[in-house]
């Protein structure tokens, strides 16, 4: 399955969502290690072609425009660098004059914005205060029929000069209030800039320590493969001496099959019905076209038939019952309920409807985790994070009970989680 990622450069969105965040990080990683695989080969098909003869090198066509460059007096290329240069300021000085400058200006404009709404403000009161009071000295005047029109010209424009002596106060107070606001709004753009300014700096020092915790990461991920590959060397190593002692029940009994009850290990898996010369186990014989990818229920019972059950898919080993920890074609809501009442470290393997292959679902101790299994191939492995292959799916199963999956979750296969239901949900699987 990972190879046909990388072959075709792509995976299908729902696939992509079954993934944890550690799969999805590696796999991106596999793709962007075939993209440069790609781009140094043609890059040397390239110029291994231009070497023989196969292809001309390229030439760049001539072009009418160019670049003359200033000369200092020393006849050299003229080249200043800022903050350097006699008279320079050094590049913090002026890195904090550009924020200043920058938040002056910012707060300017606000400012003038606000008096322009404070004087529209103050002019619209004084107008009002104006007219009414004019409609209310013309109301008492024609009231009372003043006979000294003079008078009452010099009472209005007392008034009309009072009115406009408290408008200048009005005015000047505005004034001093919009520029107290400027002040302020500049010491805050300031403020706000020079932290905007801390933490950029901060996110660039983060970047490198989470550089420095990545490499760490992938260190431990090749010391864990190291640790890995010697467990196997030491288990087969122990296995041959023991075969050689005659302790290895498991292969001594394959053995005994072999010779003798051949006929009832056909009848199980292949559906002999009557007797027959012994065929292989090792190599099923393929009697359908498999698609591309699962389609229906139907089409991953089959699956199961033809190519599982000739692997012993689903078994205990070197037995005929079917392991605690096998379920068929269930969902992920049903395996987490399933593992809902169970300790951390309970685990189940759940037919996938998502790839030609099983999902291990593991009880963490808040929540769950599912683990996608690549069985397209004469092996089974976890897609994207375990690059260890295993001949069977109870090899896989064993292995990950002694040696943890991901370094990072340390999960390790305790307890199976069997059937709760009757019929078993795998029933579809062996009939």
């Amino acid at each position: 399955m990972l190879q046909q990622i990388l072959h075709d450069m792509y995976i299908d969105p729902e696939l992509l969502a079954e993934l944890s965040d550690v799969q999805k990080h590696i796999l991106f990683y596999k793709m962007r290690e075939e993209q440069l695989r790609r781009w140094r080969e043609r890059e040397a098909w390239e110029t291994l072609a231009q070497g023989d003869g196969l292809r001309p090198p390229k030439v760049k066509r001539a072009s009418d425009k160019h670049i003359q460059w200033l000369l200092g007096a020393d006849g050299e290329v003229w080249v200043w660098v800022m903050g350097e240069g006699p008279g320079d300021k050094p590049y913090e000085e002026i890195s904090e004059e550009l924020i200043a400058e920058r938040a002056r200006l910012q707060a300017q404009r606000e400012a003038e914005e606000l008096w322009k709404q404070k004087e529209a403000e103050i002019t619209k009161k004084f107008r009002d205060a104006l007219a009414n009071e004019k409609a209310r000295i013309l109301a008492e005047k024609w009231k009372v029929e003043m006979e000294d029109r003079k008078a009452a010209k010099v009472l209005e424009e007392r008034i009309h000069e009072e009115f406009k002596r408290k408008e200048e106060e009005e005015r000047k107070r505005g004034e001093e209030q919009i520029r107290l606001q400027e002040e302020q709004r500049a010491k805050e753009l300031y403020w706000s800039l020079k932290q905007a300014q801390l933490r950029c700096q901060a996110s660039e020092k983060e970047e490198r320590e989470w550089e420095e915790q990545l490499r760490r990461s992938k260190a431990a991920d090749e010391e864990r493969s190291r640790r890995a590959q010697r467990a196997r060397d030491e288990y087969r190593r122990h296995s041959l001496r023991a075969i050689q002692k005659g302790t290895v029940a498991g292969l001594s009994s394959m053995f005994q099959e072999l010779g003798q009850n051949h006929e009832q290990e056909s009848r199980l898996y292949h559906h002999l019905p009557g007797p027959g010369p012994p065929t292989p186990l090792a190599v099923p014989v393929k009697t359908w076209e498999r698609p591309l990818r699962p389609l229906s229920r139907e089409v991953i019972v089959r699956w199961f038939k033809e190519e599982q059950l000739p692997r012993r898919a689903g078994f205990e080993r070197n037995t005929k019952s079917i392991a605690p920890w096998f379920h068929g074609i269930i969902s992920r809501e049903n395996a987490e309920d399933l593992l809902e009442n169970m300790t951390e470290g309970a685990f189940l393997i759940r037919v996938s409807e998502k790839i030609w292959g099983y999902t291990l679902s593991y009880r963490l101790q808040k929540g769950f985790k599912h683990f996608l299994v690549d069985a397209s191939g004469d092996f089974y492995s976890f897609l994207g994070v375990d690059p260890n292959r295993h001949a069977t799916l109870t090899d896989l199963i064993d292995f990950h009970k002694e040696e943890i999956i991901t370094v990072s979750g340390g999960e390790l296969l305790q307890e199976p989680c069997g059937q709760r239901d009757s019929p078993p949900d795998y029933h579809l699987l062996f009939e």
